[in-house]
This record gives C-alpha cells, sequence and structure tokens, in this order.
C-alpha cells in the first residue's frame, strides 16, 4: 500500500465491476489511478453471465472480471488488496484509511457492494432502503462532497453487470471532465479523422495509421485467444448465507 505522502490523483473504492470500469477510463485519462478492493465482486456468484453484450453465448464472470482487471493494469492503473475503514477529507482531497496503511488522493469514487460506513466521517448524503443504503448522487455520480463520487449499486443502479459497468465508465468521465475540462472523450481515431479535417486531435482522443492499427487488432485477437484458450474450472462463489449449506453445491 503506497504511503500517504504518494498521493493519487484517484482512488477508486471496491474492485467489482464498477470500480473496475471506471478506473479504466481514470487510467487512460492519465490519471493516477489506485483501485482498493477488499473482498470478492458480487459477479463472481453468478453461474453464467448471459446478458452481457459482445458475449453471443454468455461469458464466465470470474473470467470478466479478471479481463477488466488486467484491462485496469493494461491501462497503467494500480490495484491492492485491502479493507478501506475511513475516509476523511484533507486540504484539497482526502485521506484514506486501510487495513493496510494510509493513501491520499485528489478524488475518491465509492464503487462497493456493501455499506458505505467508510464514508461516515464525510458530509455525505445517504438512503436507507431495507437492508440497504446508497449513497445519493447527482446524474452524473457526483455526491454532495466536492471530489467524491458514487458508481454502481452503491449509487441504487439497477442491479446488472452491463448497468454498473456503464455507470462506473459514465462516472469516471464526469470526474475526467471535472479535473480536465479540456477532456473531449475517449477515442481512437483513424489517422487524418481530425488533422486532415484541419482541427487539433481533441484531449483524450487519438489518430493512429493504418498499421498500428492492424498491429492492435492482431494483438487484441491473441489476447482473447488466450483468455478463452480454455474453460475455467472454479465455481461461482457462494453466497454467505449459504456457506455452511450442504445441499448447495455451484
Amino acid at each position: 500500500m503506497p504511503e500517504a505522502s504518494q498521493h493519487r490523483d484517484v482512488v477508486i473504492v471496491g474492485g467489482g465491476v464498477a470500480g473496475l470500469s471506471a478506473a479504466i477510463f481514470t487510467a487512460r485519462a492519465e490519471l493516477d489511478t489506485l483501485v482498493i478492493n477488499h473482498g470478492a465482486s458480487i459477479v463472481k456468484r453468478n453461474a453464467h453471465l448471459e446478458n452481457y453484450p459482445g458475449f453471443p453465448a454468455g461469458v464466465n464472470p470470474r473470467l470478466l472480471i479478471d479481463m477488466m482487471a488486467d484491462q485496469v493494469d493494461r491501462n497503467g492503473g494500480d490495484r491492492r488488496d485491502a479493507k478501506v475503514e475511513a475516509i476523511e477529507a484533507e486540504g484539497d482531497g482526502f485521506r484514506i484509511e486501510t487495513s493496510e496503511g494510509t493513501v491520499s488522493a485528489g478524488n475518491v469514487i465509492a464503487a462497493t457492494k456493501s455499506s458505505p460506513a467508510y464514508l461516515e466521517d464525510l458530509d455525505v448524503d445517504l438512503r436507507d432502503s431495507g437492508s440497504k443504503t446508497y449513497v445519493a448522487i447527482d446524474d452524473d455520480g457526483r455526491t454532495a462532497v466536492d471530489g467524491l463520487y458514487a458508481a454502481g449499486r452503491l449509487a441504487e443502479e439497477y442491479h446488472q453487470t452491463i448497468v454498473s459497468a456503464g455507470h462506473g465508465a459514465k462516472v469516471a468521465i464526469t470526474l475526467v471532465e471535472d479535473v480536465d475540462p479540456a477532456f473531449y472523450h475517449d477515442w481512437v481515431a483513424p489517422e487524418g479523422y481530425f488533422t486532415l479535417r484541419d482541427r487539433e486531435v481533441p484531449k483524450g482522443c487519438e489518430e493512429i495509421p493504418k498499421e498500428e492499427r492492424n498491429r492492435r487488432e492482431h494483438e487484441s485477437v491473441q489476447v482473447m485467444q488466450e483468455y478463452f484458450a480454455k474453460p475455467r474450472d472454479a465455481p461461482p462463489d457462494k453466497h454467505p448465507s449459504l456457506e455452511d449449506e450442504d445441499g448447495f453445491d455451484p
């Protein structure tokens, strides 16, 4: 875990679908990004994920999480296993106390599946609904605290993997645009798309020539073949209430 002196641009609390999706975008925007995760993503309890776009026959949800985590790594983000115990305002950012030490950050995205108790030292708006507590946000993921955002299930989004992924991405782009208003969007364009129209390539975009496009295409095919070379044997995670249930064998 980094020391408090190693200030991060973004700390994302939660390494599930919403948190990893957010990290992919903040890391690609060249914000120094750290994902802090404790426990397994709830999506790992799925037997088989049938409704995630791009996988006509479905996809192993444990493989999907691993692929998203690898994508964060490839984009330059960091990931740490630790439990976030408290977050406090500190200067123009936040001090994050974890089970493995302390880290500071200019911005935080809360993207956990469970209780937001670690936010109780901040002036956030919470809403109780049955056994769940949700963090109130505006339409773009901002909370009532400057620099603090919430994504996914914690923000009361629909309990679907693709919705959590999409919301994580949306909140991340909101954060990026708040930090750098010149940011246009994350897009890799063919060479000349902007420049042949006498336009500068906008912040966040990239133009690549045909040769580089082909190289990336071949790399993507190779990487996907490696991921799907053989089925994964690991069973779905059990719901905590079924851990001692002998008749449940996923």
